[in-house]
Order: structure tokens, then sequence, then C-alpha cells
């Protein structure tokens, strides 16, 4: 079954009742502390020159005032650990699932071998360049024009010579043209998601030996 690790599920449960707790606690002291200090003023007024309506009227206005920014802050604060507590749930999903993320990497396995590249545009030519663990390119593979949007490729460890290439990490590159203009784009590295974890910054991702991804970085799942 796909799981988030209890731990982090239960530690996420907690935090949104606590940060709910504090809320409130906090709004209702702040509520407190003025009440104090008008009830205070009020009794140690001069009989001489005692609060008016109006000045009473514009004190409470400002404690509402007041009141309402911090519950709208608050509000917002718990929507976002709410958000945050969604998203690592949901996130939960894609563990086992393979998934492309920005990266340069690629592993071969019995002869079979994948990545992708994101391209901002179409072009009228895409090759990609295929390195070994020196940096030496071992093959090119010619994908020709490509419309706008995520592609995947797949490598078969042939290199260009005709051998075939052992099982291991690979590296590549990619060359990308419109026309004469070459176009920047993003190379996109196959891995499968081994676990996911809340964080501050919001849901992370274990990608293996592809390190940690965040939701944003996530491209296309398989």
């Amino acid at each position: 079954m796909n799981t988030i690790q209890d731990s982090n599920l239960a530690t996420s449960v907690a935090s949104s009742s606590v940060a709910n707790a504090t809320a409130r606690k906090g709004i209702d002291e702040t509520q407190d502390r003025f009440l104090k200090l008008l009830v205070t003023q009020m009794q140690n007024q001069n009989p001489l020159n005692p609060l008016d309506n109006s000045e009473v009227t514009t004190q409470l206005a400002q404690i509402n005032t007041v009141t309402g920014i911090d519950k709208l802050n608050e509000t917002l604060k718990l929507l976002v650990t709410d958000f945050d507590a969604a998203n690592s749930l949901e996130a939960a999903g894609m563990i086992g699932r393979n998934v492309l993320v920005p990266g340069t990497s690629i592993g071969l396995e019995n002869n079979a071998a994948a990545a992708g590249i994101d391209l901002p545009q179409a072009v009228d030519a895409a090759t990609i360049t295929i390195k070994d663990s020196a940096g030496l390119a071992i093959r090119n593979i010619d994908l020709g024009p490509l419309p706008e949007g995520v592609h995947t490729f797949a490598w078969d460890g042939v290199t260009d010579s005709g051998t075939s290439a052992v099982n291991g990490n690979y590296s590549f590159a990619v060359n990308a043209k419109q026309g004469d203009k070459e176009i920047q784009t993003t190379t996109l590295a196959l891995g499968a998601v081994k676990s996911v974890s809340p964080d501050e910054n919001g849901t992370i991702l274990d990608i293996g030996e592809l390190g940690l991804a965040s939701l944003a970085d996530i491209k296309q799942i398989f």
C-alpha cells in the first residue's frame, strides 16, 4: 500500500490541529487585553472629563479592525497548512510511480533506457547526445522536428560504433534548433518515487539516485 509514512502523516494532522488552537488562543488574548485596558481606562477616567461615546466607539472599532486582521492572517495560515497536508496525501499516490524531473541522468538496464526533454516552443530539429562517465559522446539520437512541450525518448544501449553499452548511469544533452536559432531546453531524468514527506517549503519527493524534488518539479508521471 502506498503511504507517506505514518509518522509524517500523523505529524501533519497534529500540526494542523495545533495551528487551529493556537490561532483561536491568539485572537482571544488580543480581545481580552483590549477589553481589560478599556475597562481600566474607564475606571480611572477623570470624572470632570469622562470618555465620550464617540471615543469609546472609535476604540471598539479599532479592536474590531485589529481582530479582523488577526483572524484573516490566521485563516490564511491555516489554509496554507491544510493545503500542504492535502498535497502530501495526494502525492502519496505517486510512490512507486516513474516521474520525469529536471536532470541529465539516464540509466541503462538490460538494453533499455529512457529520459525526456521539455521544449519551450516547437523546433525544426532536436538531437540527443548520450555521454559516458568520462563525458565522451557515445550515441547521437535524431528526434527530428518536435512541437512545444514534454517529450520522451528511448535508448537501446547501442552506441554509434555499433557496440552495446554496459548497464549503468550515463548523462545526456540536447541540441534543439528552430531554423538557425538554437533553442534552450530542459533535460528530464526518469526515476521512481521512493517516498513522500511534508516539508516547511511544501511536499518533497525522494526519487532515489536522482535526489529530492518538489511537486512543481514533476513534468510527467508514468
